[in-house]
């Protein structure tokens, strides 16, 4: 059913992982400008090009959970591969930002390098209201 809690998380982690890589900046340059997540579409490394495609399939493995409302365990799976995703996603902001030495290329980081930590911390919930809902219809099987 769409009504349920762990809709609600998943919709927030969309909306985490869509619509706020648009406005939160990941890191500024040597020239003060802003380094948002579509921009790394047009660089060089392979490193920048996966992290806008890693967002992307964030999003597109929650809309996919969400509508696997039927099969409880299919979603579980599903959150954990999400999870599994967004800390890729997180390892590969890390290695990159902390790689760097002082003033190479990043002058500043940006809030936005945070949110993969945020969606894990939504998708981790979604999970247990999921588990907590399979462990309902599985009690409620034993009393027939």
């Amino acid at each position: 059913m769409i009504q349920r809690i762990q809709t609600l998380y998943l919709t927030i982690a969309i909306l985490v992982m869509s619509i706020l890589p648009i406005y939160l900046s990941i890191w500024k340059n040597l020239d003060a400008v802003d380094i948002y997540v579509y921009d790394l579409l047009n660089s060089d490394s392979w490193m920048f090009k996966s992290l806008p495609i890693l967002f992307g399939l964030s999003v597109l493995i929650s809309l996919i959970t969400i509508f696997k409302f039927k099969n409880r365990q299919t979603q579980f799976v599903l959150g954990r591969l999400n999870i599994l995703t967004n800390f890729i996603m997180l390892v590969l902001l890390v290695i990159h930002l902390q790689n760097l030495s002082g003033e190479v290329f990043i002058s500043e980081k940006g809030i936005g390098s945070t949110l993969p930590l945020i969606t894990i911390v939504l998708l981790v919930l979604a999970n247990k209201a999921i588990k907590k809902d399979e462990d309902l219809v599985k009690s409620v099987d034993r009393i027939r």
